[in-house]
Parts: C-alpha cells; sequence; structure tokens
C-alpha cells in the first residue's frame, strides 16, 4: 500500500509509512544482510564464551546477567540496536538465555548506537555538546539497567530455557585453572565446534532471510500504525500529559511542549527530537533528545524487533517498559541538564 501509494494518504505519507519504508526498510535491509554473517563471527568461533568468564563476576552481581550479555550492548553499542536483539534471540534459541534473560537484555541492554545519537543531536541543532550529551545517556541507562529488571514486567518473566533446551555457557570456573586459560578451553571449544565455512555461509543466509521477511514486516506495520496514531491522533499528548507535574517539578522551561515529546517516542525515536523545533529553550531541547534515547524501545524499528522474535515480550510490557524508563531516566537527564546549562 506504501510503495504503490494505495489506500488513505494518511497510511503512505511521507510522515507515516513513506518514512518507515523509505527511510528505514532500506537501511534495515543492509544492516540485516551485514548482521547475518557478522553474527556467527561473534556467536560460533568462542568469543561470547571467552569474554563471558570475565564478565560474569560484574553482569551477575549488577545485573543478574550472564558475561556473555555485555557483547550485545557492545554490539549495538557500535553498530545498531536491532543487531543488539538479533544476538539475543539467538542465544536465547539456542539455550544460552533463560527467557527473563533474553527479555532483559533485549530491552535494556540493545543500546542506541553511536550514530543514532548523531543524528538526534543534529535534529536539536547541539552537535557540540556530544561529550556532555552522551555521559547523560550513558548514566541514565546504566541506572535505568539496575532498577527496571527489578519490577514488573521483567521481574515476573520465568527463568526458563526456550523448548526446555539449556546450553552450559560455562560461568563455574574448574578447580586449578585460571580465568584466561578457562576462557580460553571454552573459546576454542565452541570454535571448533562451528563446522566448515559452508556451514557458517548456510547459517548466515538463513538468519538474513529469517531477519527480512520475519521481522521487517512487522516493523512496516507497527511502525507505520504507531506513526498514524502520533500524526493523526492527540493519543501520545494526552498520554504526555501526566509528565507535566514532574517537569513543572523539576523545572524543565517550555514544561508543556516537553511533555507532548515524552511518549511519542514510543512510535519512533527520532520524532521527539524533530518536535523539538517548536521548542526554544536549549535546556529543554538537550533533556528531549536525552531522553528519547535512554527510552530505548521505539516500535518503528527495536521494538518490532522483539515482537518478531522469539522472545517473550509483548507489546503490553514494551509500553510499561516504556514508561518505567521515561520515569527512572527523566530526573536524572533533568540534573544533568541543569548542570550543562
Amino acid at each position: 500500500m506504501v510503495y504503490f501509494k494505495l489506500g488513505p494518504e494518511i497510511l503512505w505519507s511521507d510522515n507515516t509509512g513513506g518514512l518507515i519504508l523509505h527511510d528505514l526498510i532500506g537501511g534495515l535491509l543492509t544492516v540485516f544482510l551485514i548482521a547475518g554473517f557478522i553474527l556467527p563471527l561473534l556467536t560460533d568461533f568462542g568469543l561470547l564464551e571467552f569474554i563471558g568468564v570475565y564478565l560474569t563476576r560484574i553482569m551477575r552481581p549488577v545485573f543478574g546477567l550472564p558475561g556473555r550479555s555485555a557483547i550485545d550492548c557492545i554490539a549495538s553499542w557500535v553498530g545498531d540496536g536491532t543487531i543488539g536483539v538479533a544476538l539475543t534471540n539467538r542465544q536465547y534459541t539456542e539455550g544460552y538465555y533463560t527467557a527473563k534473560e533474553a527479555a532483559i537484555i533485549s530491552t535494556t541492554f540493545s543500546a542506541v548506537s553511536i550514530t543514532f545519537c548523531l543524528v538526534v543531536l543534529e535534529n536539536i541543532g547541539m552537535m557540540d555538546y556530544f561529550g556532555q550529551y552522551y555521559l547523560t545517556v550513558t548514566v541514565a541507562g546504566v541506572v535505568a539497567a539496575l532498577i527496571v529488571p527489578r519490577i514488573p514486567p521483567l521481574s515476573r518473566k520465568k527463568n526458563n530455557y526456550f523448548h526446555d533446551v539449556k546450553k552450559e555457557a560455562g560461568e563455574l570456573i574448574p578447580e586449578g585453572l585460571s580465568r584466561t586459560q578457562w576462557g580460553l578451553s571454552l573459546a576454542v571449544k565452541r570454535a571448533d565446534a562451528s563446522g566448515h565455512i559452508g556451514h557458517l555461509l548456510l547459517n548466515g543466509a538463513k538468519t538474513v532471510l529469517d531477519l527480512w521477511f520475519g521481522v521487517l514486516p512487522i516493523i512496516m506495520a507497527f511502525g507505520t500504525l504507531a506513526l498514524v496514531l502520533s500524526e493523526s491522533t492527540p493519543i501520545f499528548q494526552w498520554l504526555g500529559m501526566p509528565f507535566l507535574p514532574l517537569l513543572n517539578l523539576l523545572g524543565v522551561p517550555e514544561a508543556t511542549a516537553a511533555s507532548h515529546t515524552l511518549v511519542v517516542g514510543f512510535a519512533d525515536m527520532v520524532v521527539p527530537s524533530l518536535m523539538a523545533d517548536l521548542i526554544t529553550s536549549p535546556m529543554t531541547k538537550f533533556i528531549v533528545g536525552a531522553v528519547s534515547v535512554t527510552q530505548l524501545i521505539y516500535m518503528s524499528e527495536t521494538g518490532a524487533v522483539i515482537l518478531g522474535s522469539d522472545i517473550p515480550v509483548d507489546l503490553k510490557d514494551l509500553f510499561i517498559i516504556f514508561i518505567e524508563r521515561t520515569i527512572i531516566t527523566l530526573p536524572i537527564v533533568c540534573l544533568f541538564a541543569k548542570l550543562f546549562f
């Protein structure tokens, strides 16, 4: 309908379905093509096993997650949040993560890439504030990662494995072996089991096709519908109204305009920074741009990818987590904004 411009214009206009199809889907086709063949390099040749042995002593007590989950965050940070979700889904279906761990990682550690942060900063006209901006986003994201998994709905997810198949992640180090020795042993064993180059290419092609035909249609559908709601109804403005007293309490200039941007990010992460054009206060623009990134879940991409995966998180869960992240990160972002402006 969008490609041939069939049906109501609200579905295929440049601000709704046209934005998703022409500005997002084409890029994701390429990202997924590359990701399909990069993911096996991350998962099948021992990197997760080796790094996981070292990071378990940090990730387990602090976040309640396996050490290998840190790689998901790094993959998202330098690449794209969708790569992090795809990596998490693969680890879940292979039996390395429980349902609860996969849900936490995909909604908490699939961080927004540096490139996307630059896009947001460009939209709000604050490229010279990159250092302050990224420090704010990082601190707020870590605090959210400490709190959100410990409250519903994530805290109520079950610790069972996909089809009850569990793979040993090698977190317990045998006596007489150092971390390096044990990590290297696990990594070599995993690499030995990875098979020949044909097996790698076949798995990569299968992953690409799964992402193209299983995930892209969901992104197209949910992303378009979310943007239609954003464009044609005041629903996101209404949903943002409860945040107005909090914004006033935090002393945010132009609080009413800022409240309109807080929930619209659930449709698409770029929209709040575009709406910031209506705001004149630099501090408020900074807050809008930073919160839109720390919210992490948006239906035009990451949220739709999660819904298209095997990870047990539904639309209601995603919206609740989105609101929780907004409430938790907003005061932190405002505190940093007051320091910088």
